[in-house]
Parts: C-alpha cells; structure tokens; sequence
C-alpha cells in the first residue's frame, strides 16, 4: 500500500523528545578525507606549543536546587516538580497540540548541562505532544512569557537507564521560559463520521467542501505534485499530524500517498479546502502493518495551494 510518508510527520520537532539536544548528533561536519588528516597531523604538533587553551564549551551554572526540588516546589500525581521564577501575562495555557515556542536549559541530577537553547542563542519551537512527558505535561501549565523551573523524574524524561544513545538519565532539571503559543487547529465536530452535507465516491471515500478553489481552477491529475496544508485526525477526534502546527505547507507527488489522499486531491480545484473522511482500507488500514501509523478511518482537512 502507498503511504502519506512524503507528508505525515510524526516524529518530534524536538531532538530528544523533549530538548533539542546536541548530543543526537543535530550538529555534526563532515569527517575529514586522509589527505585532510595527513596535514593535520602534520601541523598539529608545531602548532601545539603556540596555540591558545581551548576555548571551554559555554555553559550556564546549575541553580543550587538542581538535585532535588526545594520545599516550597509544587508537585502533580505524576511525580513533576515546579516552582514558579516569573509569571507570566494573560490565562491561555497551551493544549498537547499546540505549537509552542520556548527558551530552556537543562540539567542533569549532578549539575551537568547538558542543553540549553539559550547558549545557543535562538529558541525553540515544537508540537507540545511530541516532546518527553514531563515537558508536554509541565509546559502545559504555563502562561505565555512564565518561566519555571521543573524537576522531572526519569519516568516522565528518558528514563533513569535510557535506551536512546546519548540521552540523559534520571531525574533531569529544566528552567523553561514560555514564549509563544500558536493553537492548532480545532477538532471538527464531525469528525468520527461524515456530516450531512458530505459526498462520496464508488471507493468509499467521504469528502465535503469547506471553501471554494479559484475560478477555473485546475484539478491535480494523479501524476502531479501538490502543495498542500493539511491536518489529520483519528476518528475521535485525536490529532496525529498537521503541516499548519508545523508552519510548512508539505509537497510531494499525488501518486505516492495513500489511496484517499491521490482520489480525494484530484477532485479539488486549485485553492479549494475540503474535509476527507477517508475508510481504513484507502488509508493505513484498520491494523496497520507499519509501526505508528494512525489506524481506521482518518479525518483530514486540507488545503490546496498549488499545482506543479
């Protein structure tokens, strides 16, 4: 069966599912060819005597609390730690969906950072959902332009042995500043089912026009390349992907997707946005055989930009 692997991203935004950690190897240079090692191997030696110390990897103090959290810290059922360092303005606090924009520093037990967007000098941005349980669950407490400190025990980060290469292990140590939220879009209200007003083809597939395409819009054929904003639901309404959360409309060729997507797509004009309701068997099936692919019938609302 073709997939939505050109389109459906579900892997985190964020390095290490909760940080954009250098220690994944986000940041890495091409390994030098044996001409480039001969000659630094022949200038390091002559050059050793007069070079400079090693300019020391930045690095922002531990606070004095990093190993446990103090007495005045608040604490959830799940075994998070926080206590407030700035408030923040207004009452909105981001969903799981959400897309939210942050500046943070981490921390391991011992007072070993070991990321920080804030060295780096740029923040953040990610789906809350996709980062590590204490973040999607501590983040969502937050106000915009709060800051917080977390002690997030390893059951809710990478576990206190874990099995991801390079990830810290244990209780981990966050101050996190809230920046931004963007909302994602909202669950129709008919999404396990298609409304009243909906059409469908001989396949099965279910399709309603939300806004009208240009005038005289082309429709795609199944051997074009579309870009599109689009975002996918299960059909209770749990949201498994979205380009508009991401910010970046996706492009790819209406003949590598799944069925519904190249059937549904060609009968949209040039600009048009429409809900797709889309059976199991014109998706991923109703069991999946491909790990962590959303199973059944999926709703999808999605825009079309253009015709390549």
């Amino acid at each position: 069966m073709k997939t939505l692997a050109r389109i459906l991203v579900l892997t985190s935004l964020v390095s290490l599912g909760g940080c954009r950690n250098k220690l994944e190897g986000g940041e890495t240079s091409a390994a030098p060819s044996a001409e480039q090692k001969q000659a630094q191997a022949s200038t390091k030696s002559a050059a050793a005597a007069s070079a400079p110390a090693a300019q020391e990897k930045p690095s922002i103090p531990a606070p004095k609390d990093v190993a446990a959290p103090p007495a005045n810290a608040q604490r959830s059922e799940s075994g998070l730690a926080w206590v407030v360092l700035k408030p923040g303005s207004g009452t909105e606090k981001p969903a799981p969906d959400d897309k939210v924009t942050v500046h943070y520093t981490g921390w391991s037990a011992d007072g070993t950072m070991f990321d920080s967007s804030e060295v780096r000098g740029r923040p953040t941005t990610f789906s809350l959902s996709r980062v590590i349980a204490g973040w999607t669950e501590g983040v969502g407490l937050m106000t915009k332009g709060e800051r917080r400190r977390f002690w997030i025990p390893g059951k809710l980060a990478y576990g206190d042995k874990p099995t991801r290469p390079g990830a810290p292990s244990g209780q981990l140590t966050f101050d996190v500043e809230l920046l931004d939220i963007v909302a994602a879009p909202a669950v129709p209200k008919d999404v396990a089912a298609p409304s009243a007003g909906a059409k469908k083809t001989a396949s099965g597939l279910a399709y309603l026009e939300l806004s009208p395409g240009k005038p005289g819009g082309k429709k795609p054929t199944a051997e074009s390349k579309v870009t599109v904003h689009y975002s996918g639901w299960t059909k209770d309404g749990k949201m498994f992907d979205s380009s508009v959360t991401r910010g970046s409309p996706a492009t790819f060729g209406l003949s590598g997707v799944i069925k519904g997507w190249t059937e549904g797509l060609q009968l949209m004009p040039e600009g048009a946005k429409f809900r797709f309701w889309i059976p199991g068997v014109l998706a991923y099936g109703d069991k999946p055989a491909r790990p962590g692919m959303p199973a059944g019938q999926l709703t999808f609302d999605v825009e079309l930009m253009s015709i390549q």
